[in-house]
């Protein structure tokens, strides 16, 4: 089986709705197992969440996957070796465009957003409709209803608050007319050489485990190795809510131990 090639460096990539700052908790953990960790934001994302919020840039409607990869792209080019990277949600979908492209000694995606050919289900349908809906060329911002419905939904209320106060942003909603086309979200998995762990969540109502099994059995066809595991009782909230220390626990073993 593919063993991943020494690195010491993780790349973390937001998916849409939340700020860099949510990966903080991970980061720490990774921090302190020796790792040199790095999470830049999207294109037009730098800034604090409530400014971000209040006075969104108008290009960020009509950014596409292809432009956040290559931003990433670019970004790892400038690090001294190839990392590990990291991605939730729509980030676990750009994580796997890289991957594609050469970057990256090994990947995991994080209640991934759909590759081309992954069917997502009508749970995830459900919850994507909103900035499908909103149109394809301005920033959507998800309401506080919808955060606590379809991405936090095991968290209590007052923490559903808390998190929607300190980490969510707008985002693009060309992208998930993108993925709703299958346009600039395709992968070759054959050609993989890279390991990649896919990671769901039982009660996840954005990225169904039903959509991440669909992603992870595209993924196997690579001869690389390729790893799924599903956590019971908890949300698309992975990296930063309830129990998200046993989450990184799992990413951090997996890192050192896959061969």
């Amino acid at each position: 089986m593919t063993k991943i090639a020494h690195t010491k460096t993780v790349v973390f990539i937001t998916g849409a709705w939340m700020h860099i700052s949510s990966w903080d908790k991970f980061r720490s953990a990774f921090e302190a197992a020796g790792y040199t960790t790095h999470a830049p934001a999207w294109p037009y994302l730098e800034g604090k969440p409530a400014d971000l919020r209040a006075n969104p840039d108008k290009r960020l409607g009509r950014l596409t996957f292809g432009q956040i990869v290559d931003h990433y792209a670019r970004y790892i080019d400038t690090l001294p070796e190839q990392p590990i990277i990291i991605g939730h949600s729509m980030g676990g979908l750009i994580t796997q465009l890289l991957l594609d492209r050469g970057y990256g000694v090994a990947g995991v995606a994080m209640d991934p957003g759909p590759t081309a050919g992954a069917f997502p289900g009508l749970i995830s349908l459900l919850a994507a409709l909103p900035p499908v809906l909103s149109g394809p060329s301005t920033p959507y911002l998800i309401s506080r209803d919808g955060f606590a419905r379809n991405f936090a939904n095991v968290q209590s209320p007052a923490e559903q608050q808390a998190a929607y106060d300190d980490y969510v942003v707008p985002t693009s909603s060309r992208i998930f007319y993108q993925a709703a086309g299958m346009i600039g979200t395709g992968v070759n998995a054959k050609a993989r050489t890279q390991p990649l762990l896919v990671l769901s969540a039982e009660h996840d109502r954005t990225v169904s485990p039903f959509l991440a099994r669909q992603v992870y059995s595209l993924q196997k066809k690579a001869a690389a190795r390729t790893d799924f595991h599903e956590f019971e009782g908890r949300d698309h909230f992975l990296a930063g809510g309830k129990g998200w220390e046993e989450v990184a626990q799992y990413t951090l073993d997996w890192a050192a131990q896959a061969a």
